[in-house]
């Protein structure tokens, strides 16, 4: 039997024979049992699970920062200053006021 073909897939090969049914779990679970013992499974339990949410908040965060860098800032519009027409009166030579 073959674990591991040549052909296909995006990685280059597919698993061959890998299916996990019941009977396997049960294994799993008894070896676990076996090797970190039944006081120390609840203490597992909890740092996996403590380590599941910061690992969720940190995907949180991640995608609201990225969320924030893609939207693009957006300054509001204003209309060019008009400078006003005014035309000042210029004293002419010809005119004395003396």
């Amino acid at each position: 039997m073959q674990l591991l073909t040549g052909e296909g897939g995006a990685n280059g090969g597919s698993f061959v024979g890998m299916d996990i049914g019941p009977p396997e779990i049960i294994i799993f679970l008894v070896v676990v049992l076996v090797l970190f013992g039944g006081s120390q499974l609840p203490k597992f339990a909890k740092n996996l699970g403590k380590a599941q949410t910061e690992f969720k908040k940190g995907l949180a965060d991640g995608a609201a920062e990225a969320k924030a860098e893609a939207k693009p800032e957006t300054k509001p519009e204003t209309k060019p200053e008009t400078v006003p027409e005014t035309v000042a009166e210029v004293p002419s030579e010809d005119s004395s006021t003396s």
